[in-house]
């Protein structure tokens, strides 16, 4: 049955986060200076267990859901994961997602292929060995991330590739990447650099918007733009005229798409945040681990939904940046 919030807008995707950790340490997400080597992650029961993920997934499902998104941290260090890709296939009819940075994804591909993933998104955030070993702060090299994405073709998961720009860091590496995967059938989505959480340092000065990408890949590759598929379709998208694949930007920032908004995320401790940019969450796994019914899960998260106004990136300035909002560790993309 399908749940309204205050704006009108459906409850259609739900990103679900498996784990707060991570074996990189991103500038823009799990900076090491914050998340450092004594940082106290969660322990292992005050994440939800695959048993409370697929009950809170199916009540998702009930009330409208259409996309199940895993995201971490990094979920591919969640144990078994494969297991969980299984009992979310089982519910029926979904795209059923992942999102990774790929390190792990050369050994794991087929595995979660087979349980039933229905495609995969690595984010990769420049070719140049040297940049990207600088964003992720842990000296990972590029090519185990492009190993990650070829062993998922060959497993049979579509691919798409994201990519956080940042100016004076990666801004640089556009065109690259562009050139990279035009004609592999692996679209690539060029994000605005948000100020997600409150530790990454952003300013309005890094953001390198979203019209100034798509005119410098324009200017090499000539491109036209798309309609967007679905009510919600975060990325505008662009196909190569040529045909030889298609791109997207996410302007978050430039050009906010909150009045279209059909997403909801679960942290990896359990609580519902109605906006990748919310300041606090509410506590589903304490309602899940109290002994309540289905139908009790269903009204907290019917209640929390109808009540939702989140516009954030309509409202954002230089001081909200600064608020005390969940990490992106906790709550995926």
């Amino acid at each position: 049955m399908e749940v309204l919030d205050t704006l009108a807008r459906p409850l259609r995707d739900l990103r679900i986060s498996v784990t707060d950790r991570c074996n990189f340490r991103c500038v823009y997400c799990m900076p090491k200076e914050v998340f450092g080597r004594d940082y106290r992650f969660l322990p292992r029961r005050e994440l939800l267990s695959f048993e409370e993920i697929e009950r809170v997934a199916r009540v998702f499902v009930g009330l409208g859901v259409q996309k199940l998104r895993i995201t971490g941290g990094e979920p591919l260090l969640r144990r078994d994961l494969e297991v969980l890709i299984e009992r979310l296939a089982a519910i029926g009819d979904l795209d059923l997602t992942l999102t990774t940075n790929a390190a792990l994804l050369a050994q794991k591909a087929q595995a979660l292929a087979d349980a039933g993933l229905t495609r995969v998104t690595v984010s990769l955030d420049s070719l140049d060995d040297e940049v990207f070993r600088a964003m992720n702060d842990v000296d990972f090299p590029v090519a185990r991330v492009l190993a990650g994405i070829d062993a998922a073709a060959e497993a049979g998961l579509p691919v798409k590739v994201n990519v956080v720009v940042k100016r004076g860091l990666n801004d640089g590496s556009v065109l690259d990447i562009a050139r990279r995967f035009r004609g592999t059938g692996h679209p690539v989505r060029f994000i605005e650099y948000m100020d997600v959480g409150a530790t990454n340092g952003w300013r309005t000065d890094d953001v390198v918007p979203a019209a100034e990408i798509v005119a410098s890949i324009g200017a090499e590759f000539p491109l036209e733009p798309l309609e967007a598929s679905y009510r919600g379709e975060v990325a505008e998208r662009y196909r190569y005229r040529d045909g030889a694949g298609e791109i997207g930007v996410i302007a978050s920032v430039t050009q906010p798409f909150c009045g279209d908004c059909t997403r909801a995320r679960i942290s990896a401790d359990g609580k519902l945040y109605t906006c990748l940019f919310a300041l606090r969450g509410h506590d589903l796994r304490a309602i899940l681990r109290s002994g309540a019914g289905d139908t009790e899960v269903e009204d907290t998260i019917r209640a929390v939904w109808e009540r939702r106004t989140d516009r954030y990136s309509e409202l954002r300035t230089q001081e909200t940046g600064r608020l005390r909002k969940v990490e992106m560790s906790y709550i995926g993309g």
